[in-house]
């Protein structure tokens, strides 16, 4: 009898052992996909500057048509009309389209606006569709077939283009090869609170850095959705807007760099823009850019490897195409990270010192890129920036869970529903969005961030007994990460049902 307790026991430990193992084996391989990322991130920042080219300004200027997509948006509608309408360009070679898909009474306040700019002397094309197919792909699509334009400028509801905004990004289509022209993103409300200025940094990241080094080297180049140009030609030859993906804007101008065209970026040019003030906004943003890129993946990473171009081209595009696929390893290393740290004898494992070699380059590729973002917009401060950027990616972990259900939503199908992200056109701390319309619901994944959050700092307490010094810091990032998150949609839910419960009570 005590023979075969002793074998079941036996046979017992070695399958956990196995399990162990093959966790950890499973820990290892996400650390060495996030270690290639990360290294990405070092590349990204060193090769990021191509030579200074004089741009002369174009005299002999092309007609226009300038798209401007837009579904409900109240807020913000009407100050974009103004400021394209006031963009320094001969009249009559400007066509601005509104593509209004609204069903609120952004309509009104579009057409009211409209008239008033009519009568100014500029030409202005309203077209209203009923049925909202495609979504902003199908709006955008509806209305390249009758823009009389030879190039075609988009700028989302939130944006302000500066006044010459038109006038230098035309004078790069120059060189006839150039299909796209991207230019960077400002910021009207970066001050607001800490989590536009977060938000900010992340996305200055992506512009100066990213885009430039993509642009300078010749990779493939993603249009961002607004605040760039067209050659209307690159959108035919490309096959035009597409409504099956989320990323419609990264669809076409990766068709279109594969059809023989050439996309640019321009970081001297800003459009400033309004970032996303409530974190259920900004969660449901990134939820759209992560499946959207991983619909692309899917849809585009056998034409890329099918191209003629060279190997780093290839390898830039599916690391740019797959970019979202970081959070799933990331949410995969926090769940395992109880488990492995409850075997007593996991930290003298050879896995594990590979783990935690990998981690130490993985974790600060992307802050190096971020602070050199910072130092190229801001020489003389960019130092302040230096807390931010361990806030960020504070933040950027917390971001990991609902990133993930987003990239296995794009891997493994799902409906390409489009939800736009709310604006409220804010502008000073003082201004407030808590009581305004297009509130988003609290949607469940906040319990489970809040539970990761617990569960991750369970983690760091074992860690902590077990002396294992080198995760701690990894654990805490996760740990505050989700916390944050998770309670930051809390308490911002909670503060708008309460002003909403006031302004209802008045």
């Amino acid at each position: 009898m005590r023979y075969r307790v002793t074998t079941s026991l036996r046979v017992l430990f070695q399958f956990t052992d196995s399990l162990v193992f093959g966790l950890l084996l499973l820990n290892s391989l996400a650390a060495l996909w996030l270690f290639a990322y990360g290294v990405n991130a070092y590349w990204l920042t060193a090769y990021r500057h191509r030579p200074t080219l004089e741009v002369p300004l174009c005299h002999d200027w092309p007609f226009v048509t300038v798209q401007l997509p837009i579904f409900n948006e109240l807020y913000v509608c009407e100050r974009l009309l103004a400021a394209v309408c006031s963009l320094e360009y001969p009249r009559e070679l400007l066509e601005i389209q509104v593509l209004d898909d609204s069903t609120d009474e952004t309509s009104a306040i579009l057409k009211a606006a409209i008239a008033t700019f009519r009568q100014q002397g500029t030409t202005i094309t309203y077209l209203h569709r009923q049925d909202r197919c495609g979504y902003k792909a199908g709006a955008l699509a509806a209305g390249t077939v009758v823009a009389r334009g030879e190039f075609i400028a988009i700028f989302d509801a939130d944006f302000l283009p500066e006044l010459d905004w038109l006038q230098r990004t035309l004078a790069h289509f120059t060189d006839p090869k150039v299909g796209i022209v991207q230019t960077r993103w400002g910021h009207t409300n970066r001050s607001y609170s800490l989590l536009t200025r977060l938000q900010a940094l992340g996305i200055d990241g992506h512009f100066v850095v990213e885009q430039q080094a993509r642009s300078a080297n010749g990779y493939l180049l993603n249009f961002n959705g607004t605040a760039g140009i067209w050659r209307k030609q690159a959108i035919d030859d490309g096959g035009g807007w597409q409504a099956d993906t989320l990323a419609e804007d990264m669809d076409l101008s990766y068709r279109a760099q594969l059809a023989g065209w050439q996309a640019l970026y321009e970081n001297s040019i800003v459009a400033p823009a309004e970032l996303p003030v409530s974190i259920i906004g900004l969660k449901l943003q990134q939820f759209r850019w992560a499946k959207g890129s991983i619909q692309c993946a899917r849809k585009l990473i056998p034409r890329v490897l099918a191209e003629t171009q060279g190997r780093m081209r290839k390898l830039q595009a599916i690391l740019h195409l797959t970019g979202y696929a970081v959070h799933p390893l990331m949410v995969l290393i926090a769940l395992a990270s109880v488990p492995l740290l409850s075997v007593p004898w996991i930290g003298d494992h050879p896995l594990s010192r590979l783990w935690g070699t990998l981690m130490v380059p993985a974790t600060f590729g992307p802050p190096t890129l971020y602070i050199a973002a910072q130092r190229e917009l801001d020489l003389k401060y960019w130092w302040r920036s230096l807390g931010l950027v361990v806030l960020l990616a504070v933040l950027g972990t917390g971001l990991s869970l609902s990133n993930s259900r987003a990239v296995l939503s794009g891997l493994f199908g799902g409906e390409a529903s489009f939800r736009r992200t709310p604006k409220f056109n804010l502008k000073v701390k003082q201004d407030r969005w808590e009581d305004k319309r297009y509130q988003l619901p609290l949607e469940p994944i906040t319990f489970v961030e809040i539970g990761l959050g617990c569960y991750t700092l369970w983690a760091v307490v074992l860690a902590i007994f077990a002396h294992a010094w080198g995760v701690v810091p990894f654990l805490l990032l996760y740990a505050s990460g989700y916390s944050y998150v998770g309670g930051l949609s809390l308490w911002q839910h909670w503060r708008s049902r309460l002003r909403k419960v006031v302004q209802d009570q008045a």
